[in-house]
């Protein structure tokens, strides 16, 4: 229960320090958070816990499948904000544009025998 709290405090404080930077300068706060740091302690914890290198590999290989669909929802925010679409709405459609772009990825992933979607 101990190492648990401790992910999750470590997790929390990795979160809120990106968001106090990113105020700060938002270039820095954007290179922090393109880092993958959330895999990479996903990755320690589940080494730490269980040494599994095969799920770790597998965890890896899927990650970078399902981070693809994820890049053209950043251009579409970025886009919108700058042509004076609020705030929520842009989210909204970054979000919807996501779903879509994940389903069609998942759609030529599985032309290549990778199977995103059970």
């Amino acid at each position: 229960m101990a190492f648990l709290f401790t992910k999750f405090i470590l997790s929390a404080v990795v979160i809120v320090l990106v968001s106090e930077i990113a105020k700060r300068s938002e270039k820095i706060g954007a290179l922090i958070t393109s880092l993958p740091l959330i895999a990479v302690m996903v990755m320690i914890w589940v080494y730490y816990e269980k040494k599994d290198l095969a799920g770790i590999s597998e965890y890896t290989y899927y990650t970078f499948w399902y981070v693809l669909p994820t890049l053209p929802m950043f251009l579409l925010m970025a886009w919108m904000l700058k042509s004076g679409v609020g705030f929520w709405i842009s989210l909204l459609s970054g979000c919807l544009l996501t779903i879509v772009s994940f389903l069609l990825t998942a759609w030529i992933a599985k032309k290549f025998g990778v199977e995103l979607i059970s």
